[in-house]
């Protein structure tokens, strides 16, 4: 068997506690966890999986199109009170 080292993360306690739990049920602790991470990003030769921004979904675009024709919501207001009466509707 191969000598092994010591690593030391800095994580969310919370976090680490679910990973527990998820690698516990398993099989599995975090140390062996983390070894398949790296066994995996060393295969792929990056991250073994997609990391990517997350788009809004077709409801929240329909909703920007939807506040984008609103023109009376951008202004100009007179007063305070246009701009809330604007923002009620």
């Amino acid at each position: 068997m191969a000598d092994k080292g010591n690593m030391t993360l800095r994580i969310e306690p919370e976090l680490k506690e679910q990973a527990a739990a998820l690698f516990k049920s398993l099989g599995m602790d975090l140390s062996t966890a983390t070894g398949i991470f790296y066994r995996q990003a060393l295969r792929y030769h990056g991250l073994p999986f997609e990391v990517r921004l997350d788009e809004p979904n077709q409801t929240t675009y329909a909703a920007m199109e939807a506040a984008e024709k609103d023109e009376d919501i951008y202004g100009p207001f007179d007063s305070i009170d246009d701009l809330m009466e604007a923002l009620d509707t």
